[in-house]
């Protein structure tokens, strides 16, 4: 009882544990008790001695701090008996153990912060709850970096939800400036000690990216902050695709598939949800897919090139390959282009043949050349009526 009497009052704020708040209450005590004995040896010395309210605080204070300059010294009885009593005997006991309960208590602050026992006072933070079953320090590194790069993600705290780590974040984990609860996700209490309703997102990931039965758990999970109405903040992973209506139900903002190797579809679907079904695309062969082209590149701008494409029903160009053989993936559209290949996406069922591309590429070709031969004719007809 006296544990859950402490878990609710407002003290334990930072920690739900009753020794932090134990520690907390004795430290507040002694710092009122501290304070009147100042207030009170203040008041003796200014009354019984002839000094101002500021050399009697200054002369009280350097008496606490043991440092006894000298300038100052009580001289009447009251004030030499208040001094020895008050002070050496009272409030310097008072501030050994003011200083003993903080040091105690910055250790036990420190331990449970490193065992994932420690509630951090956050709002606005991104949550992630689960741990992959495999990777997941090099997953966690991955995601948190690249969300940093992202603009006004710079310093938005990241929490994970997680019954690894009992001995500590990974330094490189730290560096990124990731902290960790230990708990579970299913667990209400886990979920209130992470501030998960003032969390900004929700990661849900699936525990084991090759089992699908890790979808029970996350729907459990997610049926929990769908009741607590964050579903709307929630971005999940699914193993099997035929789930993914149960989460739909559920109101989840962005359901993925658990691609770990890949952490930018998850990334994508956190700062700019929907983008994140065109990277999934590229993962599922069934659909569309990108597809190399050996051919000749010349004559042809980048849009020239993206719009032949396109007006045949081909697909969409992301990249060419330059006579080096790099892949140039953000060409300059205006620039002329000449390399060795294309990289389109195209549909899966439906993939075009490479004489496809090039008779398209050739078409945009000959319409370029003609419209180029109509504005020289007509520059040359302006001329002649110039000429008359």
């Amino acid at each position: 009882m006296l544990g859950n009497r402490q878990a609710l009052n407002p003290e334990h704020q930072l920690s739900h544990l009753p020794m932090a708040g134990i520690i907390r209450s004795r430290l507040k005590r002694l710092f009122i008790a501290l304070g009147v004995l100042v207030l009170l040896q203040v008041i003796v010395l200014t009354l019984a001695e002839d000094l101002t309210v500021f050399e009697a605080a200054y002369l009280t204070m350097t008496t606490l701090t043991t440092v006894g300059y000298g300038d100052f010294v009580p001289k009447t009885t009251i004030g030499r008996v208040s001094t020895m009593v008050v002070m050496y005997v009272l409030a310097i006991t008072l501030l050994t153990l003011i200083i003993s309960d903080f040091i105690e208590y910055r250790f036990y602050r420190r331990e449970r912060m490193v065992s994932g026992r420690w509630i951090y006072p956050m709002k606005n933070h991104i949550v992630i709850i689960n741990t992959p079953r495999q990777g997941g320090e090099q997953y966690f590194h991955r995601v948190a970096s690249q969300l940093r790069q992202m603009p006004s993600y710079e310093t938005v705290p990241i929490q994970i939800l997680t019954q690894q780590y009992s001995s500590g974040l990974p330094p490189e984990l730290k560096d990124e400036g990731l902290t960790h609860y230990h708990g579970a996700g299913s667990d209400p209490r886990a979920l209130k000690a992470v501030h998960i309703a003032d969390a900004r997102h929700i990661l849900l990931l699936a525990p084991d990216e090759a089992e699908p039965e890790s979808d029970s758990l996350t729907f459990d999970i997610a049926h929990r902050l769908s009741e607590l109405k964050l579903a709307h903040r929630v971005t999940v992973e699914c193993v099997r695709d035929e789930n993914r209506a149960r989460f739909k139900a559920l109101g989840v903002q962005t359901i993925i598939r658990p691609v770990r190797t890949y952490p930018e579809i998850m990334v994508r679907a956190v700062v700019s949800p929907g983008t994140e079904k065109v990277l999934e695309d590229l993962f599922n062969y069934q659909q569309d897919h990108p597809h190399r082209y050996e051919l000749s590149l010349d004559d042809l701008t980048w849009s020239d090139i993206v719009s032949a494409l396109i007006r045949d029903g081909i697909g969409t160009a992301l990249a060419y390959i330059d006579l080096d053989g790099e892949v140039v993936c953000h060409p300059d559209p205006k620039g002329e282009v000449e390399g060795k290949g294309l990289i389109v996406l195209v549909k899966s069922q439906e993939t075009p043949g490479v004489e496809v591309v090039e008779e398209a590429l050739e078409r945009h070709r000959q319409f370029i050349r003609k419209w180029h031969d109509m504005q020289k004719r007509a520059g040359n007809d302006v001329l002649e009526q110039n000429d008359r």
